[in-house]
């Protein structure tokens, strides 16, 4: 590969392109890597570009680092796109909590799964086209990397829909998920042995070992010493389910029925409901306060963050293998899993390219979650691809927080509520109303 041409999609989320930049350019083989940042917004894209230029200096590379506000021309014979757009920002994310909490439906953080999880997905699809059309049309042979929530919503309809087939969705709930439990237990990350599969955000650690010996057990030691501890999600659905899932008890919390609907639960383990709401208000400040010491000439602080893309990249373009864990389509990967679902497995990444693990089965217990979480998955996706907007509403009946929250009748007056809310950000024919 000559020269690499790395395309931020998105990059106005300065703040997490400073972290990717920083991972990028620690890589001495990467220093010379040309970078073209986009964003619709001029002012965001010129501090991010202003970042990157800082990012670099510190790092001692020298990048070609370009800004664009035309999409197409920022991806013009790119070989990597890193997609992490959000469509509609906290304006759209205050909606999806605060239509919800008015039909008394509670969220914690509503970007993968819910009604936030459906509508923040169906705002996303229309762009989502079009920027799979521009990749096949002016950079046909790029790996597209999605950060952009929901995942596996996004995933599988960018791949139903584009035709792309070189698509991974990344997440970093793998990574921090067992750095965690490693500290927990006392156990230093890099000796663990460690395997985890099922869905984004819904994974699960199916092997957690230090020098062959198991870790689950003292894991158990510690949550039944601890009350602290029981009283997390996590915990609690650890000694349920005898598997730790893969991301925060405020994550996990909405992709069950068994917590948010119940006000002693929600003492009981502690949930924060509208919490991503504070989430945006820090992100919003933080862009604010980076944006401020720019203009005044401040050094920004230049962390890494151990994401997967640059990591990829890094191998693709100089072979060096590395496993990491990616959101791709189930093609036997998961055999009690849905064909055609997006499933999060290990996966290696060489000069070859990026190839999922075959996992085989997962416990009962957990594929009938995850089989829970994958069937709203697809009735938001048969939504878009087939325009119909019933869809949207099975899908929301599906999905086990709301389900568990709301009358049938209920759910469909939420559903026609944020379709009103949401009005030209879904495609033309998901804006019915449908009364009740």
């Amino acid at each position: 590969m000559t020269t690499p041409k790395i395309t931020f999609v998105g990059a106005g989320s300065v703040v997490f392109t400073q972290g990717l930049l920083a991972d990028l350019f620690g890589f001495p083989e990467l220093g010379d890597v040309h970078v073209a940042l986009h964003d619709i917004d001029p002012d965001r894209l010129a501090t991010a570009l202003a970042a990157a230029k800082q990012i670099a200096a510190a790092r001692g590379v020298k990048p070609v680092l370009t800004a664009h506000t035309d999409r197409r021309e920022a991806l013009a014979g790119a070989d990597f796109v890193v997609n992490m757009v959000q469509i509609g920002m906290g304006e759209s994310t205050r909606v999806d909590f605060e239509v919800p909490a008015r039909h008394g439906l509670r969220q914690t953080i509503g970007d993968t799964l819910g009604v936030g999880g459906i509508f923040r997905a169906l705002r996303t699809f229309p762009f989502l086209k079009e920027l799979g059309a521009d990749i096949a049309d002016v950079a046909p042979e790029a790996w597209l990397l999605n950060y952009t929530n929901p995942m596996t919503m996004n995933v599988q309809y960018l791949t139903e829909v584009t035709g792309l087939t070189r698509v991974v969705g990344l997440c970093h709930s793998v990574y921090w998920t067992v750095h965690g439990l490693a500290e927990l237990v006392g156990v230093p990350f890099e000796e663990v042995t460690y395997v985890a599969a099922g869905v984004n955000h819904q994974a699960w650690v199916l092997r957690f070992e230090h020098d062959g010996t198991d870790l689950y057990p003292r894991l158990a030691e510690l949550a039944a010493s601890d009350e602290q501890l029981r009283r997390r999600v996590r915990f609690d659905m650890f000694r349920r389910l005898g598997y730790y899932p893969t991301e925060t008890s405020e994550h996990s919390a909405e992709y069950v029925p068994w917590y948010l609907k119940h006000d002693n639960e929600i003492e009981r383990l502690r949930l924060p409901v509208g919490a991503y709401l504070d989430i945006v208000a820090e992100n919003e400040a933080e862009y604010g306060r980076t944006r401020q010491a720019i203009r005044s000439g401040e050094r920004l602080a230049v962390e890494g963050t151990n994401e997967y893309a640059p990591q990829i990249i890094h191998s693709l373009v100089t072979g060096t293998p590395r496993t990491v864990y990616g959101n791709v389509v189930n093609r036997g990967l998961i055999e009690n899993l849905p064909a055609g679902g997006v499933v999060e497995v290990p996966c290696l990444a060489d000069g070859t390219g990026v190839r999922p693990t075959r996992i085989g089965a997962l416990p009962p217990q957990l594929a009938a979650l995850n089989r829970t979480y994958l069937s709203v998955n697809e009735l938001v996706v048969r939504a878009a691809v087939e325009d119909d907007p019933r869809h949207i509403r099975h899908a929301a009946m599906t999905d086990p927080a709301t389900a568990a929250a709301l009358p049938v009748e209920r759910i469909f007056q939420l559903c026609d509520d944020l379709v009103r809310a949401h009005g030209d950000r879904l495609q033309p024919g998901l804006r019915a109303i449908l009364g009740h």
